[in-house]
């Protein structure tokens, strides 16, 4: 793997730099394409580990490649770019100014962790005796008070979850190096760039906003997130495919599309762009591992869009997997299991399945901090939420303020191919700011 190979300066607020805020795979991409052009780059996450969504996920399609595999040496990379500042735990309070003299204030969380010190080795993790919710693996999982956010975390260090730990002790008695701390502040720094790139990715439609699927009432009714992790093979179950009601394998999966897209009842009107392909490879998975069970997708229409797209919904219709053209009311549960209706609209029949596992292809909605991103920045949104375009058609990646670049899921639905792509796009316009902003110092 190949770097520049230039060192930071030492004075780091007189160089003409890029800020990269979210460091999923489309920061990633637009801070390695910079730093690798010798353009500083302040890479500023919100979470204690850089990869975003796409390191929650097992295989990516249409090539059914694993998603860590493509995503983690990108996320070494980052950490040892000496032209990359990683800030993570780390929030942008304000931002002023104008292209090629932006100013932003960066607050960063404790860790209770010193991070000069911490070597990841994980002692403290397995002598916690606290087990609490973890959000990496969707709630399929747990973590201890003191935790690595996920299995190949960048930075490799731990982090102590205040909320929850009981004070016991135990993490420093074990700590050979005296990395864990009882107290930490909060800090502030501030940074000078010449232009600011945001992809700040995306959260999860939230399932529940549509109780007739009876999400979190029915415990065999999940989420395309939560079947994500049971299928990788670093996640909780170990890659198995598992019932929450009693353990055992299903041997019948029903997927339900368009939870929370194309609808507006919940005030998303949008397609999801990625839900149908995720659908179809995590239906092929089951597939593979169980050859015996019976896959069933419910949908209103396939978006196979994508170059290999169709062929790989070909090619999932050839494994076994039944496309059930229609929409199920509601989910119901008795003492028999699970029961749902659905209408197929091709032969006019309805059909009553009793799945052993219902998955809900949840949408994506824009990011939780965009509106506050936004509001500081002043570029405005969409009636959806996500980041306005210049001109999605010529101007994809630039808003209507010079300087400020959107990439990724932050200003609509993508899938990993064009998430990249855009972090490519807005990297390169922020490369034309700093050489601006360097002929006029001279």
């Amino acid at each position: 793997m190949q770097f520049s190979t230039a060192r930071l300066p030492e004075d780091t607020s007189l160089v003409n730099s890029v800020a990269v805020i979210g460091a999923g795979v489309a920061g990633i991409q637009a801070a390695l394409d910079l730093a690798n052009h010798e353009i500083l780059v302040h890479l500023i996450e919100r979470e204690p580990s850089i990869g975003g969504h796409m390191a929650q996920l097992d295989k990516t399609f249409p090539t059914n490649d694993c998603a860590m595999c493509i995503l983690s040496p990108k996320m070494a990379e980052v950490a040892r770019h000496p032209m990359i500042q990683l800030h993570t735990c780390s929030s942008v309070e304000k931002i002023e100014g104008e292209v090629g003299d932006f100013t932003l204030t960066i607050r960063k969380k404790p860790r209770f962790i010193d991070e000069s010190l911490c070597n990841g080795c994980g002692d403290c993790v397995q002598i916690c005796p606290v087990e609490v919710y973890n959000r990496f693996d969707a709630g399929i999982g747990v973590r201890k008070a003191i935790y690595k956010p996920q299995p190949q975390s960048v930075p490799d260090l731990v982090i102590k979850d205040q909320e929850h730990c009981i004070e016991c002790g135990l993490c420093y008695d074990v700590c050979a190096r005296d990395a864990v701390l009882k107290e930490q502040k909060e800090t502030e720094i501030q940074v000078h760039v010449a232009s600011v790139i945001v992809a700040v990715g995306y959260t999860i439609f939230d399932a529940c906003r549509k109780s007739q699927f009876g999400y979190l009432r029915f415990p065999d009714v999940i989420t395309s997130l939560e079947l994500e992790r049971m299928l990788n093979a670093s996640g909780p179950t170990g890659g198995e495919v598992r019932r929450l009601s009693s353990g055992s394998t299903p041997q019948s999966v029903v997927f339900i599309q368009c939870v929370g897209s194309r609808d507006i009842s919940v005030d998303r009107p949008y397609c999801s762009c990625v839900c149908c392909m995720a659908a179809i490879k995590n239906a092929m998975l089951i597939k593979e591992k169980y050859p015996e069970a019976e896959v069933t997708i419910c949908y209103q229409d396939i978006r196979a869009y994508g170059k290999g797209y169709e062929e790989y919904y070909r090619r999932a219709e050839q494994m076994g997997i039944r496309f059930l053209k229609g929409m199920p009311g509601g989910v119901e549960q008795d003492a028999s299991g699970v029961t749902l209706q659905v209408e197929n609209t091709e032969t006019r029949e309805v059909l009553t399945l009793h799945p052993e596992l219902v998955v809900l292809s949840a949408g994506i909605d824009p990011a939780p901090d965009l509106p506050k991103i936004a509001e500081s920045l002043g570029i405005p949104l969409e009636k959806t939420g996500f980041a306005r375009a210049a001109n999605d058609a010529m101007a994809p990646v630039t808003t209507i303020k010079p300087g400020i670049y959107i990439a990724g899921t932050v200003a609509a639905p993508r899938d990993i191919p064009d998430t990249v792509i855009m972090g490519e796009a807005a990297a390169m316009k922020a490369f034309r700011d700093v050489l601006a902003a360097e002929a006029k110092e001279l």
